[in-house]
């Protein structure tokens, strides 16, 4: 299946930029259709680039018949748990109509294999730990809400139309490429790795951390973080994994391994070596105290283990935040 052409909405962006990198290094042609809002366009470096919206059929259509791809991986959303909730509108717009939309235009494109960015949001408050995918889905915020109606969504365009697709839950995606060409660069960011590179770069006043009084080894809130060379890994292995004829599954993408943010921040410092400040204020509403995977269906469906651990993770992130930011 190599030298096929693989739609990658939201392109761009973090993971999906890695992810066409891999793509590219495997032997695929990686079409990046994103409007720009957050991805970046030095970002696009393994393939054509098409400026569009996934609201925009027109566009998609035309896209879709200009590069006929055998799939679609599909990145483009709104994240940020707190915008969501003080902009519910706009995620509904973006995550759920966009990616109807485009579910729309690759139907009618007879594309029938789709990968879809999900998240461990759809879960909501885990009841047990590491959450596997049967875990109950009550997700407790809008981000999380509208990534789990597009999940439901795909249940149905499977079940009667006949469009196969993986979702894939990731966890706490992390770290950037080894040789620097790519990283995490997210305006405003808000994700705790490159938060605490950059305070201990003097790029910020230090680092705040929400709760410590959890019931954890530390009283800090515990997270699976997951290096996003292996996320990417992963998403060309559902490709081909749909492109051999598999079937439609919700995966976990995550390592199975929690690390607690006060374990996070002193991993941060042994790597730069710079020792930064910390200020411990209170919990953030809507925080769950232990998020991790179990990755077992991964492994047994797309033969995926996670390569990188979490020293990797960091050293690979202060290379890019250190050297090759755009600061």
């Amino acid at each position: 299946m190599a030298g096929e052409t693989v739609l990658v909405v939201g392109g761009a962006g973090y993971i999906g930029s890695h992810t066409c990198l891999d793509l590219a290094n495997k032997g695929y042609r990686p079409v990046v259709f994103d409007n720009f809002s957050n991805g970046h366009r030095e970002f696009v470096k393994w393939g054509p680039a098409e400026e569009g919206d996934i609201r925009d059929r027109a566009r998609l259509d035309e896209v879709l018949a200009k590069h006929k791809p055998a799939a679609i991986l599909h990145f483009a959303a709104l994240i940020e748990v707190g915008e969501s909730v003080k902009d519910p509108v706009s995620f509904y717009e973006n995550n759920v109509i966009g990616t109807l939309t485009l579910l729309s235009a690759a139907q009618a494109a007879g594309i029938n294999a789709f990968v879809f960015s999900s998240t461990c949001a759809t879960y909501g408050l885990p009841q047990s730990v590491p959450l596997d995918e049967t875990h109950r889905q009550v997700p407790i915020n809008p981000y999380g809400r509208t990534k789990y109606i597009v999940e439901q969504a795909l249940a149905d365009y499977d079940q009667y139309k006949g469009l196969r697709s993986v979702i894939l839950r990731y966890f706490n995606a992390a770290g950037a490429d080894f040789e620097g060409r790519i990283g995490e660069w997210h305006q405003p960011e808000t994700h705790a790795i490159p938060l605490a590179i950059d305070a201990a770069l003097g790029r910020r006043q230090g680092f705040k951390v929400f709760g410590s009084d959890y019931e954890t080894r530390d009283g800090t809130c515990v997270r699976d973080y997951i290096h996003v060379l292996d996320l990417a890994d992963a998403h060309v292995r559902a490709v081909e994994y749909l492109l051999k004829g598999g079937d439609s599954v919700a995966l976990n993408l995550g390592t199975g391994t929690g690390t607690t943010v006060r374990e996070l921040l002193g991993a941060i410092e042994d790597v730069s070596n710079r020792p930064f400040p910390v200020e411990y204020i209170g919990r953030r509403e809507g925080d769950s105290h232990t998020l991790v995977a179990n990755n077992d269906k991964a492994r047994d469906v797309l033969g995926w283990v996670p390569q990188y651990d979490l020293s990797e993770i960091i050293s690979s992130a202060w290379n890019w935040h250190a050297k090759s930011n755009q600061h």
